[in-house]
């Protein structure tokens, strides 16, 4: 425990500890301390757990707590120890006053079971205040006239101290006028005062300054003063005169309301009323000073009542008058220049102006956006402004002038990345703390034709029936254009070729805004199996940009031609192919063969062949193979076998509808020695030239099988890599066609693979097998009829390879 002198003497503990012991005894549960006022924070006040008879153990459990109803953070407990310690400053006059007694009361409380103990903490009076006069200085007005032993009352110091602390003792600095009149301790009515031991003289000693010193008892003594004039007091003969006829005085604008600008001080050397002097604004002064200044008319001080503003008026001259109370009254004047300072209250102005927006993409660097200018209605460095942009580029401030900028294009634009900029410019000015104001501003870029229109990909395959209706819509074409306006706007048009010995344009005409490619008449397999060509996309721009896309339209086969039959063996519906039969010949005998063409392709291209009964003939020992268009015996013959037979075979292919064309052979049955020799040839199948043609249907059937079979494996796989997501369009009928060769379209596998119909309204498609022309590499392009070529194909296959009149066909064979 800390003692007020600032010492702890060992031998007093045990001594405090039986006297707090007694009181626990006696005041059943109240404790009490002391400590001195303005203790440091953690200052020891006393061991109240142990002192209360807690164990520390038990005090967070028993939620120990201390209370103070005046301020609770004067003191605290800490609960690791149980000591009371000082936690704030402790003030005892702020707490008690001027009272004798002045004690802090805790209230502790402890639960299970509940206790509640009090203690009180005696604050020690420390001398820390020094004696004070109600005013630092005192005038005294005293006229020259007045007796020896006079009194004058002062009013004595007062000490917020008590005790001895506060027993003030006075003494008067030295002088040959004046004495001090202390009143004793039983003379508490007759108040302190001055004694005049000598006459005055006011045209000697006009006033006069004494200085009056209390002190208190304390230790270290503490003191306190205060000045006092006493001013000799004289007829009226003098004016009031300032000490300056000119006062200059600085203030800040917005100053508070009430701040002192200046007080003055004008002396009169007259006495008593002839020196009281008046203060008051000259009846010249401009109404504007009367609104922003007052003076008080005893002190001379002046105020402010209104509003300083530096911006609206900086210099105010304001005429004083100082007026005594004599008779006649005189009057003094001064002049007070009144300079208001500039602080940073204002916030900078930003003006944009002469705007060349929307700014070209291709605008050179360099060029002026917008001319800014920037006002601050401060002066000084609260005044200099500097600007600055975000974001930075591609743009930048270039200072012209003070407080003049342009905004200038820095770097190149392209509108297709940015098409608009907002730049933000920043003024900030140099005041301490510094002011800013920001302004907004959009920046649009303009277009230039500088991008092409582009398609989605440089080639599009696209698949049309032949014998499409005129104006039929096969595919659209678009092209996107990054540009804007005009120069985006797109138009599409053909470039012209020629096909064949005709124009391009004869054939197909694309629609100029919509990109949509019509077929212009009926498209001919036969004739033109792939049309392939350029539409060109060109923007509005100038000048105007293009690009070219290449459309391959594979014209897909219709079962249109129907089988033609070859000469000379066949005389067609007119006429009959004669052949002469041995009636030797056993059964299986070739006696003949139809031959027959088809101009279409693929499916509608395979031919077969059947024998039409004839009523007058039930029993005709003959029949045709049903690919190959071979007439054969079908047992021996015999003498009871007619003569003559006249045998219709029926030509058809496998289109939808199905074509026919028919064949008559007059059979005639002649004995051995009757039969040309030729017939023997001819019974092989092979005659003269034609030799080269034996079993074609025969191998287009081989072919039909291995060649669909490999195809539709190829396809798949090329389908998958390459075509799998290639966007096209019917002209009849919308559709998402596969890339395929052309001389697959109408095989079996492209059946399986293709159940749209382009520019077709039919049914279902075929599912049937048919006869097709495949894909082969380029070299094999060359291969004559009787050539053949070992290809190194997924299986080993050999080709052989044959033409059938303008269609080329390879035999897969293993």
């Amino acid at each position: 425990m800390v003692c007020p002198n600032g010492y702890d003497p060992g031998g007093r503990h045990l001594l405090l500890f039986i006297v707090i012991l007694a009181a626990w005894e006696a005041g059943r549960g109240q404790l009490h301390y002391s400590v001195p006022e303005e203790a440091k924070h953690g200052n020891f006040v006393g061991r109240i757990a142990q002192d209360l008879g807690l164990e520390l153990a038990e005090l967070v459990p028993r939620l120990f707590r201390a209370v103070c109803k005046l301020r609770g953070d004067l003191l605290e407990v800490n609960l690791q120890n149980g000591i009371l310690f000082v936690n704030s400053r402790i003030d005892r006059e702020e707490l008690c006053g001027r009272s004798a007694e002045c004690s802090i009361h805790l209230e502790v409380i402890v639960d299970r079971p509940l206790q509640v103990f009090h203690v009180d903490v005696e604050v020690k009076d420390i001398n820390d205040n020094p004696p004070v006069f109600p005013a630092t200085q005192k005038n005294l007005f005293i006229a020259e006239s007045r007796p020896l032993d006079s009194r004058f009352p002062l009013e004595g110091a007062s000490d917020a101290d008590i005790g001895e602390n506060a027993l003030l003792t006075y003494r008067l600095s030295p002088s040959e006028y004046f004495s001090l009149d202390v009143p004793t301790s039983n003379q508490q009515v007759k108040p302190l005062g001055l004694v005049l031991r000598k006459l005055l003289d006011r045209e000697e000693t006009p006033e006069l300054h004494l200085l009056l010193t209390a002190t208190d008892g304390g230790k270290p003594e503490l003191t306190g003063t205060v000045q006092l004039l006493v001013t000799v007091l004289d007829v009226n003969d003098n004016a009031p005169t300032f000490e300056q006829s000119e006062y200059e005085v600085r203030i800040f604008e917005n100053a508070d309301k009430g701040t002192t600008v200046i007080k003055l001080n004008a002396s009169d050397p007259d006495e008593g009323a002839n020196g009281a002097i008046s203060y008051s604004f000259n009846s010249l002064v401009e109404t504007m000073v009367i609104d922003h200044f007052s003076i008080d008319r005893n002190t001379g001080e002046i105020v402010i009542r209104g509003n300083l503003d530096f911006e609206q008026e900086n210099l105010y001259k304001i005429r004083i008058d100082a007026t005594d109370k004599g008779h006649p009254p005189m009057a003094g004047h001064c002049t007070v220049l009144v300079r208001i300072l500039d602080k940073n209250d204002n916030v900078p102005e930003i003006a944009l102006t002469s705007l060349s927006l929307p700014v070209r993409e291709d605008a050179q660097f360099g060029t002026v956006i917008a001319l800014i200018s920037v006002n601050d209605l401060d002066s000084g460095a609260n005044g200099q402004v500097t600007c600055s942009l975000m974001p930075h580029v591609p743009f930048k401030l270039v200072s012209t002038f003070k407080n003049y900028y342009s905004l200038v294009l820095d770097s190149a634009l392209d509108r297709e990345s940015v098409s608009a900029y907002e730049l933000v410019v920043t003024a900030r000015d140099g005041g301490s703390p510094s002011l800013w104001a920001t302004a907004s501003l959009s920046v649009e870029v303009a277009d230039v034709n500088d991008n092409a229109p582009a398609f989605a990909q440089p080639e599009y395959t696209v698949f049309v029936k032949e014998n499409n209706p005129p104006g039929c819509h096969i595919f659209t074409v678009s092209a996107r254009d990054a540009d804007a306006q005009e120069n985006a706007l797109v138009s599409y048009s053909l470039v012209e070729r020629r096909v064949g010995e005709r124009s391009l344009s004869s054939y197909v005409s694309v629609h100029a805004e919509s990109g949509k490619v019509y077929a212009l008449q009926p498209l001919d397999h036969e004739e033109l199996e792939l049309l392939q060509f350029q539409v060109s996309a060109r923007d509005a721009g100038v000048p105007p940009l293009g690009s070219n896309v290449t459309l391959q339209v594979f014209v897909l086969d219709e079962n249109d031609n129907a089988p033609a039959l070859l000469e000379p063996r066949v005389g067609g519906t007119g006429g009959a192919a004669r052949e002469l039969v041995p009636r030797s010949v056993g059964a299986g005998h070739v006696v003949a063969k139809v031959r027959a063409v088809d101009a279409d392709s693929g499916y509608n291209a395979w031919l077969s062949y059947e024998l039409q009964p004839a009523a007058s003939s039930p029993r005709i020992p003959f029949r045709v193979g049903l690919y190959t268009g071979e007439i054969s015996t079908t047992r021996v013959l015999d003498e009871a076998d007619s003569p003559r037979h006249r045998l219709l075979v029926l030509v058809k292919d496998h289109g939808e509808p199905a074509l026919t064309a028919t064949a008559t052979v007059l059979v005639s049955l002649v004995e051995s020695g009757q039969a040309p020799k030729a017939s023997s040839t001819h019974s092989a199948g092979v005659v003269g030239p034609e030799a080269a043609l034996v079993d074609v249907n025969v191998y287009l059937i081989i072919a039909i099988c291995a060649v669909s079979s490999l195809l539709v494996l190829t396809l798949l796989l090329y389908t998958a890599l390459r075509c799998s997501a290639l966007p096209t369009e019917g002209g009849c009928r919308a559709g998402k066609p596969t890339l395929v060769c052309s001389s697959a379209v109408g095989s079996w596998s492209y059946s399986q693979q293709q159940p749209q119909r382009v520019c077709s309204g039919e049914g279902p498609p075929k599912t049937d097998l048919m006869a097709f022309s495949p894909c082969v590499p380029p070299d094999l392009g060359s291969v004559d009829v009787g050539e053949e070529q070992d290809l190194n194909v997924d299986h080993g296959l050999k080709v052989s390879p044959f033409k059938f009149r303008t269609h080329k066909f390879y035999l897969w064979k293993l």
